[in-house]
Formats: C-alpha cells, structure tokens, sequence
C-alpha cells in the first residue's frame, strides 16, 4: 500500500444481538438482521505525516439481513475537531480505503454495504472505562448509548466475561464483553437495548489488524516469551 498509517483505537461497540453475537460465533444473528454502532478514541494514530491520537469516531452500520447477505447501509461520524488533513485521513480509514481488501473490520463492513451516507464532522462525547466495561456516548443529534457490564444474578456483581481471538478475527485479538442500550436517529435511525456490547482495542494498519497482545489482558500477567528456536 502507498500509504503507511496506523489506527489504534479503544472502541465500545453495542449490536442488537444478544451476549451471543453471531459475528464473534460463527452463527446467525438473535434477530435476522444485524445493526451495529461502534464508537472509540483513537489512542495512537498517524496517517502518513498526519497525526491521529486524541481523535474520536464513530460508524453506524445496518442491515436487513444478515452480514454475508449484503446490502447495508453506513454512516461514517468524525470528531469536529479534526482538521481537514485528519478528516480525510480518517475517514479513508474507517471506509475501509485505504488497507488490503478485507484485511480489517472497516474494510470487511465496506464490502457487504450498497448505501453510504454522508459523513458528519460533529462532537462526540465519549467515556468509556473498557476494563470496567462501562461507556456513555453523546453524539449531538445522532446517538445515545451507555454501555455496562453483565450483573450476577445471583452475587449482584459485575459478571466478568472475555473473549479472545488468537486468530481468525479481523476485529480483535481480544475484548471485554458487556451490554449496551442505543439510539440512533437520522439518515441510520435505530435502537436497541441490553443487547451486546464489547470493549476491546483496535489495532489496525495499511496491511490489517495487528496481531499484538492487547493491553486489556494486563490481568493474565508477563505474555509468554516466543519459544527458543534451536538452529
């Protein structure tokens, strides 16, 4: 790829479906049809020259079906305080332009959407906590959502659930899992509420995810050292 860039973001997403989303499963989705708000803070980013740390996004995804059936729709929100040099940047990213095809989540998402709407330059106020599992999110005029985790019926503590992705994953390597309650309204009007949600880190590049152990499984302790090779 002529552009070199890197896109590391800690990203709260919330879907419709329930705490066993199909995408992460290799199954249907609960309802048939498959709606999706991601929402993160770019923690470490550039573009080229162009520097992309501090920056907020968000992208709006639905379809009528399932994913693999196509036909969706997206709507790609950029913070307002990114200048017209970030703005191009990130939404190259996010549009899944600017990697190897289907080497990443925004570039898999682009290829099963017919319908692109405008993208808005707007704030967006984002605290999320993804250890915790906690998250509220306010996009003047667009989106609500606050995220928490699962509640033990039984303890009344917050239920701790993980998932990994050694491989196979062109999302994550690894996530925190919750539940989510959104509402969207304009040109992507939709809502659900208690459905999944997870917080994980996205680390992407021109040529796809980048598979490194993320800071989230801080609590598993030192990452195994690579096992001596013998020559």
């Amino acid at each position: 790829m002529a552009d070199q860039w890197l896109f590391k973001s800690e990203t709260y997403d919330n879907c419709n479906c329930a705490m066993n989303c199909g995408c992460q499963f290799n199954l249907p989705s609960t309802h048939g049809y498959c709606q999706s708000a991601f929402v993160g803070t770019v923690v470490e980013g550039r573009f080229n020259d162009t520097p992309l740390s501090g920056l907020n996004w968000a992208a709006l995804y639905k379809w009528p079906g399932e994913i693999k059936d196509g036909n969706g729709r997206r709507q790609i929100v950029i913070d307002e305080r990114a200048d017209e040099a970030q703005r191009v940047a990130l939404e190259m990213i996010i549009s899944g332009k600017a990697c190897e095809p289907l080497s990443n989540l925004f570039a898999v998402f682009a290829s099963t959407c017919s319908e692109f709407c405008e993208t808005l330059f707007l704030p967006i106020d984002l605290e999320a906590n993804l250890e915790l599992r906690t998250a509220r999110v306010e996009i003047p005029g667009v989106m609500r959502s606050t995220g928490r985790p699962k509640i033990n019926e039984f303890t009344g503590q917050p239920f701790h659930i993980a998932l990994a992705r050694p491989s196979g994953s062109f999302e994550f390597t690894y996530a925190e899992i919750g539940l989510g309650t959104t509402s969207v309204t304009g040109d992507m009007e939709m809502a659900f509420e208690d459905s999944w949600a997870h917080f994980c880190v996205h680390h992407f590049n021109q040529d796809g995810l980048v598979r490194e152990r993320s800071r989230l499984t801080a609590w598993l302790g030192p990452a195994p050292r690579s096992p001596r090779r013998e020559i």
